[in-house]
């Protein structure tokens, strides 16, 4: 039997149930895209149908449709290939003026490592496209601030159980099943909202039977998270500790994400005593979760939910009415807003726990503060350019360890001369590493042949070299004849450069690699 909810998904939107205001809001968001030129994003639960809207719009304007879903194909170049060009190309065989519709499902899963630049890619193709763009997500807030400000947003709302009934009793007819009433009611009870799950369960039940009947819709409670928004909404206005807490347990969310969520919104509902004792709980329920994270005993985020959610709704003198704008926290947008100090800080740190031999964390917690210390404004000028040097740093870290500006003068010359350092520190160490006067030489033709060049390069390596291990001081021997150092030991530090000699024709072109390499 094939799959309902794609056999009877509306092919224009007109067809599209219980988001009229949203449904023609992206009518007139596509009509006149011309004129704006934005992208849309779509966001809301899921199965409310926003990817069956998206496809209906297109199919009414005639677009082409070029889809790509965020949780296949994340990296950045996947969305530079493929939705940057299809966005910027149209299509001269369909598609009125050549438009066709970009969309990318399941937007909201651009955040984090594992994307490898796809969000950033996806901000540049929303603000560069100069095809139509929608954006379908499930979590509004789970997307960057940068992404949300570039588009117009429409929000497709939890579907009614007056307008799922409809939908149901319209498949039941066309497929030929006998239906009581009440099942169909049911099935939209059970399903809170969610329009795509409601068909899907119909079609279980009318596959085990010839007539649906209440007692063969035992879907039971479907396993589906409560928004926030609507959390908050409960939890502030008239919940009960009780009843706070028990709605709680439906909320995707962990009690540190909670926290920072009530804590915002609170004073937007409470004032006086009941907001100071609101906060006193949300005081307590702060310790137990930091009790979790120095201890990774998770059983005390019990203690935590119970305080945030229980006593802010114990702390309510009286019920609140009215609808109130909640938004998300502060602290992530702090977060966002120092992302990149944070990230050059980490960088540094990374760079100076391997060098030392500890943990990242010890490194920014402990080291850090005591390089940014000893190194301030770099008036330890010494000091600071042996710590450029040890760390490899670029005027940008160094002036984020010791505060002193990345373009002045100071902060360029100390890492000149970390990069003097480091080149000097590399011909102490390494000695002989780079020659070995039993190696065959790189002039040698194999047939016991050498370049004539060989005898003039040695001389003028001997006196180029001051100090490898060994010091060349002597290297120039005051009668004008050339010598060598002898790199085995035996004694014999100075020999005449004497072209039929193997032994210092070997020293000598050893000496020409060296300083070639240097």
């Amino acid at each position: 039997m094939a799959d309902w909810t794609e056999t009877y998904r509306p092919t224009t939107l007109s067809a599209v149930r219980g988001n009229d205001k949203a449904r023609d809001a992206l009518r007139n968001w596509a009509e006149r895209w011309e004129d704006h030129r934005k992208a849309a994003i779509v966001h809301g639960s899921p199965g409310v149908g926003k990817t069956s809207a998206a496809h209906a719009l297109a199919a009414d304007m005639g677009w082409p449709v070029m889809e790509l879903n965020a949780s296949d194909d994340r990296q950045a170049d996947v969305i530079k290939r493929v939705a940057g060009e299809a966005s910027k190309t149209g299509t001269l065989t369909a598609g009125g003026s050549g438009r066709r519709l970009v969309i990318l499902d399941e937007a909201d899963n651009f955040h984090g490592n594992a994307d490898y630049g796809g969000a950033r890619e996806v901000t540049r193709v929303v603000k560069e496209a100069t095809q139509p763009v929608v954006l379908v997500a499930n979590e509004f807030y789970d997307m960057s601030n940068t992404l949300r400000n570039a588009c117009e947003t429409i929000e497709f709302r939890d579907v009614s159980k007056r307008s799922i009934v409809p939908v149901l009793r319209d498949i039941c007819r066309r497929e030929g099943v006998e239906y009581d009433e009440a099942a169909l009611e049911a099935i939209a009870d059970s399903t809170s909202g969610d329009l795509r799950s409601a068909v899907n369960d119909l079609q279980a039940v009318a596959e085990e039977t010839d007539r649906l009947t209440v007692e063969d819709v035992v879907t039971g409670e479907r396993d589906r998270t409560e928004g926030i928004f609507e959390y908050l909404d409960t939890l502030l206005k008239n919940a009960s500790a009780e009843e706070a807490l028990k709605a709680s347990y439906d909320v995707d969310e962990t009690p540190d994400e909670l926290l920072n969520w009530v804590e915002d919104n609170v004073p937007k509902e409470y004032a006086g005593g009941e907001l100071a004792d609101a906060y006193e709980f949300l005081s307590q329920a702060d310790r137990w979760l930091g009790r979790v994270r120095a201890t990774q005993e998770y059983t005390y985020w019990r203690y935590a939910s119970d305080n945030l959610t229980a006593g802010v709704a114990a702390s309510r003198r009286e019920p609140k009415g009215g609808w109130t704008r909640y938004g998300p926290p502060s602290y992530w947008r702090k977060l966002g807003q120092t992302r990149s100090t944070r990230d050059r800080r980490d960088s540094i740190a990374r760079r100076v726990a391997d060098a030392e031999g500890t943990s990242l964390a010890t490194a920014r917690r402990e080291l850090l503060p005591y390089l940014s210390a000893m190194t301030h404004h770099c008036r330890n000028r010494d000091l600071t350019v042996r710590m450029a040097a040890a760390y490899g740093l670029d005027a940008s870290e160094l002036s984020f360890i010791t505060g002193s500006g990345a373009d002045t003068n100071k902060v360029g010359s100390i890492v000149e001369d970390a990069a003097d350092l480091v080149a000097e520190q590399a011909v102490e160490k390494g000695g002989n590493a780079f020659f070995d006067a039993g190696d065959p030489s790189p002039d040698d033709t194999g047939d016991g042949s050498e370049t004539a060049e060989s005898d003039e390069t040695a001389a003028e390596s001997g006196d180029g070299q001051v100090t490898l291990g060994a010091t060349l001081e002597d290297a120039a021997g005051a009668d004008g004849e050339d010598t060598v150092t002898d790199s085995e030991g035996d004694g014999s530090a100075n020999q005449t450069d004497d072209p039929g000699s193997a032994s210092a024709h070997d020293e000598d072109d050893g000496q020409s690699g060296l300083s070639d390499f240097f």
